[in-house]
C-alpha cells in the first residue's frame, strides 16, 4: 500500500542563516546606528528575540527579518507565534517570536477530518506530530496532497516519506 506523511519541520539551518543575514542588515542600516536594535536566535528553545528602542523599531526589524526568512524557507513566517511586546530598562522594547515545529493535535485532527469528508479512498492516521496517509493507488495520494494543499493555507506543511 503506497503511503506518505504530512509533516511540518523547521529547517533550522535556513532559519539561522536568515536571522544572521537580517542581523547584519540591521547592524549596517544607518537609521539603526546607536540603537539597541538586534535579532537573536535561540536554537535550543526555538525562539527568535527582537530588540529595539520602540514598538515602531521592532516593526522595522520584523520588516527586515520576515522577507529574509521567506527567501530561505517558503512560508516560514506562518509558523511564528508572536509574543507580547515587553518594555525593558526604560524605553527599550523586546518581542519573542516562538517557532512552532510539527503539526499540533488540533490541526492534525482537522487534516484527518478533511480527508475523511473528501470521500477519497485513503486512510489518514495521526502518528505523533505527523499525519500518515495510505491508499491503494498513487493517484489517490496525489489527489489527497492537492486537496490538503488547497484547503490548509495558514500553516506550512511538507509532504514526504513517500513509499510505494
Amino acid at each position: 500500500m503506497p503511503s506518505f506523511d504530512i509533516s511540518s519541520e523547521v529547517d533550522m539551518v535556513a532559519l539561522k542563516n536568515a536571522v544572521d543575514v537580517a542581523g547584519r542588515q540591521v547592524g549596517n542600516r544607518y537609521d539603526f546606528k546607536g540603537t539597541s536594535a538586534k535579532i537573536e536566535l535561540n536554537e535550543k528553545d526555538k525562539t527568535i528575540t527582537i530588540f529595539g528602542d520602540s514598538e515602531f523599531q521592532l516593526g522595522q526589524v520584523k520588516d527586515i527579518l520576515f522577507p529574509e526568512m521567506e527567501k530561505k524557507d517558503r512560508e516560514s513566517t506562518k509558523r511564528l507565534d508572536a509574543g507580547d511586546i515587553q518594555s525593558i530598562s526604560g524605553n527599550k522594547a523586546k518581542q519573542v517570536l516562538k517557532v512552532k515545529s510539527g503539526i499540533e493535535s488540533e490541526l492534525a485532527k482537522n487534516i484527518v477530518k478533511l480527508i475523511k469528508e473528501s470521500k477519497l479512498k485513503v486512510q489518514a492516521s495521526i502518528q505523533g506530530d505527523a499525519v500518515r496517509v495510505t491508499g491503494a493507488k498513487r493517484d489517490l495520494l496525489q489527489e489527497t496532497i492537492a486537496l490538503v494543499k488547497k484547503s490548509i493555507t495558514d500553516y506550512p506543511l511538507q509532504y514526504g516519506n513517500f513509499r510505494d
